[in-house]
């Protein structure tokens, strides 16, 4: 399980829900169920507790996300329920406290959708926050308990050595010629290794479980070993170090975890789970007085296409330089879409879309995308910005003229109210929305034609200006003054583009994201480098596109809609200027867009 802000909300957003039971609860799965059951049959609320265990070697991507929600839900499940944040810190050579800041602002910016938490504690079904290294004089006393039962033994095979003797899925291993051991010698062994007197992997501690078990976990695992190297929280205090298989179960149960929520690459790792319950006395560890020791469940991880979702490979993407961070926002990290204007609401909603079960299958990206434009359809205010500007003169606008002309800052809901654009003599539409002859489909200018600009008049065209090379750059166009905000009884006009006051305009670069492959499964030929199937335009930079006036004011924090164009976001006061495509406003890989406008 351990490699298992746009939270600003416009004034008048519409369609948030406030309740934590019906943002995170209104989907029903295998787990909910079995949590149910259990609370029908007399398990006390209060008693009901998960646990999100993230290994802090890199930041959390999409599919910690799906588990952060499932944790939660679960704790949202009865008064008193609750939720852990446990550092799975017991490998520090791979660890930071980059990693543990970012997961924990992670963590809080996806459980917080309406912003009023200023911290985990602050989230009403959050537990604590702890790391496995918080119980590691726990965990070593576990390990002498089972040396003194005579179900650990302290081995000096190497690592090599251990491999040859481990068997196959057909053969069963051999066991250790160390195994056989002294409960006394390995005492003695195992406070040599606690006390630093040994070499990096000079000595292992192993459970002695079954070296013919079916399950090759089973057989005599490895529960610590000796790393004599810096630990970002415990120091230099201990130059041994638990596995994940042995730290996982401990630290629920010193937790009073309920429920241990796992992806399904732990299901053979169950038995070892289950041994350890067994065989540990947590009483004498000071665990919580609880009526039942924890439980794993496993479900089926994330699969998303266009997309890897392996810790190991972002890592790479990053250090290779082939993305500018873990905080890119082609990046599948959260902080990646979180940057590039995803909303916690839009993610907690993809998660419930795609549901939990213990069947592994692959999600279409656009699914994730559909689940960003729902929710920023109905809570992103609309601004106009040209990507390609080209120039059209009003003829019969007079040249010292300006007017404020109001717009709805949302099209179906008054409560965004509206925001002032100023229209004067020479203005910018988009080089795409004219033709000089195009067929009835085609809904936008025409030379000899009308089309409305939004929110303003409607105008014909009457002529256009080619340079030398016979590029079309100017249009010279005359507007009816009796047409502001409607359209006469005597014509209807079906066209409507988006234009910018030329010299009220703001000058913006547009970063246009895409997906990072082209490749639909970048990880399924282990042949071949996934890196192959890059996207090479998973972005591209517009330079010089046209802004209205109001963007002028944006102080960023929550995306807008570019009306006709997509969902963009500022990169904030670092980059003015600059836009971070969020989403186009439809699933281009899915046909592109029509020729209608």
């Amino acid at each position: 399980m351990a490699d298992s802000n746009a939270s600003g909300t416009p004034t008048g957003e519409s369609g948030s829900e406030s309740s934590n039971e019906k943002r995170h609860t209104d989907v029903h799965n295998f787990i909910l169920a079995r949590v149910d059951k259990a609370l029908s049959e007399g398990l006390a609320p209060s008693a009901l507790r998960t646990r999100f265990p993230p290994e802090p070697n890199g930041f959390l991507h999409l599919g910690h996300a799906k588990s952060i929600c499932l944790n939660y839900s679960v704790a949202e499940r009865g008064d008193g329920a609750t939720m852990n944040l446990r550092f799975d810190d017991t490998n520090p050579e791979k660890e930071e406290q980059t990693y543990i800041d970012a997961i924990r602002e992670d963590v809080l910016w996806l459980l917080n959708e309406d912003a009023s938490a200023k911290q985990l504690d602050d989230l009403p079904s959050f537990g604590v926050e702890r790391f496995a290294s918080s119980y590691f004089e726990e965990i070593y006393q576990a390990a002498r308990q089972l040396v003194n039962k005579g179900l650990a033994f302290v081995c000096s095979l190497t690592p090599e050595e251990m491999t040859q003797t481990r068997g196959t899925l057909t053969a069963p291993g051999q066991n250790s010629p160390y195994r056989e051991r002294s409960v006394e010698e390995n005492m003695q062994l195992l406070e040599a290794m606690r006390n630093g007197e040994f070499d990096d992997g000079q000595h292992t501690l192993r459970a002695k479980i079954d070296m013919a078990s079916p399950n090759i976990n089973m057989r005599d695992p490895i529960l610590y070993r000796i790393r004599r190297t810096e630990h970002h929280q415990t120091g230099a205090i201990w130059p041994i170090f638990p596995m994940y298989d042995f730290t996982h179960p401990i630290s629920d149960a010193l937790e009073g975890i309920s429920h241990s929520l796992c992806t399904l690459e732990f299901e053979d790792h169950r038995p070892l789970y289950d041994w350890v319950m067994r065989e540990v006395d947590f009483e004498a560890l000071g665990a919580p007085d609880v009526p039942a020791l924890p439980v794993q469940i496993e479900f089926a991880r994330l699969n998303l296409n266009y997309t890897v979702l392996s810790k190991r490979k972002l890592k790479r993407l990053v250090d290779e330089e082939i993305v500018n961070g873990w905080a890119d926002p082609r990046m599948p990290t959260i902080a990646g879409m979180r940057a590039r204007g995803f909303t916690a609401k839009a993610l907690n909603h993809f998660c419930r879309m795609i549901g939990v079960t213990r069947s592994d299958a692959v999600v279409d990206v656009s699914t994730l995308e559909f689940a960003v434009r729902e929710d920023l359809n109905e809570r992103a205010p609309r601004a106009m910005c040209v990507q390609a500007p080209l120039k059209v003169v009003i003829t019969n606008y007079p040249e010292d003229r300006e007017e404020m002309l109001d717009a709805a800052r949302h099209p179906q809901n008054p409560d965004f109210g509206t925001r002032a654009v100023p229209f004067s003599r020479e203005i910018y539409i988009e080089a795409d929305d004219f033709r000089e002859e195009a067929n009835k489909k085609f809904k936008r200018l025409v030379l000899g034609k009308e089309v409305r600009l939004r929110n303003a008049y409607v105008i014909r065209c009457v002529d256009c200006i080619k340079d030398a090379s016979g590029k079309i750059v100017e249009l010279h166009c005359e507007y009816d003054d009796k047409t502001l905000g409607r359209d006469p009884e005597d014509r209807k006009v079906k066209g409507v583009i988006h234009w910018v006051s030329a010299a009220h305009a703001v000058p913006l670069t547009l970063h246009l994201y895409d997906r990072l492959f082209s490749e639909p499964l970048p990880e399924a030929n282990k042949e071949i480098d996934f890196l192959e199937g890059l996207n090479p335009n998973s972005l591209q930079i517009v330079e010089g596109a046209l802004g209205e006036a109001s963007l002028a004011q944006d102080g960023g924090g929550f995306p807008l809609q570019f009306e006709r164009t997509g969902y963009f976001i500022a990169a904030g006061p670092q980059s003015p200027g600059v836009y971070y495509r969020t989403v186009p406003l439809r699933d281009t890989w899915a046909g592109g867009a029509d020729d209608n406008g």
